[in-house]
Formats: C-alpha cells, structure tokens, sequence
C-alpha cells in the first residue's frame, strides 16, 4: 500500500472538504462560480501590447520566487523603499516665473 502525497499545504481532510464542496455543487453553481473566476482573472491587453505582456510574463515565471505583494508590507530596520525619480522641486516663484 502506497502513502498519499499531498502538495505543500494539504492534506487528507482538506482535499475531502475540497471533494466535498464540489461534488455537492449544482451544475447551475458550477457554471456560475466558473463564470464569475474567469472574469476576475482575465484582463484585455491591446494587440499591439500582446508580445511585451508574453515576454514580462516570461520574465517573470524565470525569476526566482519572491513575494508579489509589497505594499503595506513594514519595513525591517534598515531597509528603504524604492523611490521614483523626480523632478527637481521648484519654489513657488520660480514656477512662476
């Protein structure tokens, strides 16, 4: 007899919770929660943008894992956020002329 393997994450009761929720599902339900993931994970790109959004995605899938969200994250002692270059600042007279 072989062990189950589970991904990272699972296990036994939660892939029955899983088997469970879908199984017990209407096909109307279905239809309805496949809908409503398709248009929450799909996003329209101009043509023309087509092979600059393949070649980030690639980019992005080589790259070693790192966290995708960093916003409202704290920062650790010594760290700093990265900063947009500006324009110099101008006072109100200058600006003015």
């Amino acid at each position: 007899m072989t062990a189950n393997k589970y991904p990272p994450g699972w296990n036994e009761p939660r892939v029955l919770r899983v088997l469970k929720y879908y199984e017990s599902q209407s096909d109307e339900e279905a239809a309805a929660e496949i809908e409503s993931a398709s248009e929450r994970t799909t996003m329209e790109v101009p043509v023309a943008l087509v092979p600059a959004v393949r070649k980030l995605i690639a980019k992005r899938r080589l790259s070693p894992a790192r966290p995708t969200k960093t916003h409202n994250k704290p920062l650790q002692t010594g760290e700093r956020r990265a900063s947009v270059a500006a324009k110099p600042k101008r006072s109100s007279r200058t600006a003015r002329g």
